[in-house]
């Protein structure tokens, strides 16, 4: 198993994740049957369960480090603007339909245009932390280089502190999950101690040592409660919860996309990241078939990167 391939396998499970959380907003069930539903463990019957932005911006990112072997930012600033031209209602956030517009006219203008987002503070929403787990797994073999290259590829749309920082541990995880492939996983609490270990100080870092704290036996639903389901839409507000998700879960993805989505909250996002993890060292092992087949296909160049 190469790092491409773990990559690869991140990627397929970030976009089951991405396609399985979208099922249970409450477009599709309200939130009371939604948690009902997911506690219970029923399966969404509807097909297909197609994914949103979260996937289509790490098939971007996915397809620079095909190509180059790293994050080149103007390049990848080029691939996201293209994505949304191509298809802008995947569920795209208000800051991104701002910026890729104007992306797609100068690539380049990514280092001011992300830093003028909300009023010059730059995004701090979780945007970069939902797509970047196949990068993790890519860099698996230097956690150094996977926290500069997740670094390098928020700041193309995610230019506030806790943005980058949101991406930083979201690859560290996926990077510490992909290099335990053929060995046991670490318990959660110290996974999720080295994770913020390394992840810059702010909101995202103090999230993740809460999650680390968290008593073994803490519920689902009150994890989020405690550390954020995603719900505000910012990094500090959804990777703690995410990541402790995975944490908990390293062996058994489907699980771990239950554990994310009893969260409820921006549910998607939660279970991109979730499931972007912990893929990245079981890969789609145990997903149900009925599961795989629900779930929109990826590109078929995905395949054959």
């Amino acid at each position: 198993m190469t790092p491409s391939d773990a990559a690869r396998d991140s990627l397929e499970g970030l976009a089951l994740g991405d396609a399985f959380g979208e099922r249970w907003f409450p477009l599709f069930r309200p939130a009371r049957v939604a948690f009902d539903d997911i506690r219970a463990r029923r399966m969404p019957e509807e097909s297909p369960w197609h994914w949103t932005d979260d996937t289509a911006m790490a098939l971007s990112v996915h397809r620079v480090l095909t190509v180059y072997g790293a994050v080149h930012q103007d390049d990848l600033a080029a691939a996201f603007a293209a994505t949304y031209r191509a298809d802008a209602y995947r569920g795209y956030g208000h800051g991104m339909h701002q910026l890729l517009p104007k992306l797609a006219e100068q690539p380049s203008s990514w280092r001011s245009e992300a830093r003028e987002l909300f009023g010059g503070e730059g995004s701090l929403g979780n945007g970069a932390a939902m797509r970047v787990a196949p990068l993790g797994a890519w860099f698996c073999e230097d956690l150094d280089e996977a926290a500069e290259q997740a670094a390098f590829s928020a700041e193309v749309t995610h230019a506030h502190p806790e943005g980058i920082a949101g991406a930083v541990a979201v690859a560290l995880a996926a990077a510490l999950a992909a290099r335990s492939r053929d060995r046991p996983a670490p318990p959660a609490a110290a996974l999720l101690r080295e994770v913020a270990d390394r992840t810059p100080d702010g909101q995202v870092r103090a999230g993740l040592y809460r999650a680390a704290g968290l008593p073994a036996d803490t519920e689902p639903w009150r994890a989020a409660d405690l550390l954020g389901n995603g719900q505000r839409i910012r990094a500090s507000d959804t990777v703690p919860f995410a990541l402790w998700s995975a944490a908990r879960h390293p062996d058994s993805l489907v699980d771990a996309l239950w554990t994310t989505a009893e969260g409820l909250g921006d549910v998607d996002t939660t279970c991109a990241i979730t499931g972007g993890t912990v893929a990245a060292r079981t890969g789609l092992a145990g997903v149900p078939e009925a599961w795989r087949e629900r779930r929109e296909p990826l590109p078929d160049w995905v395949a054959a990167a």
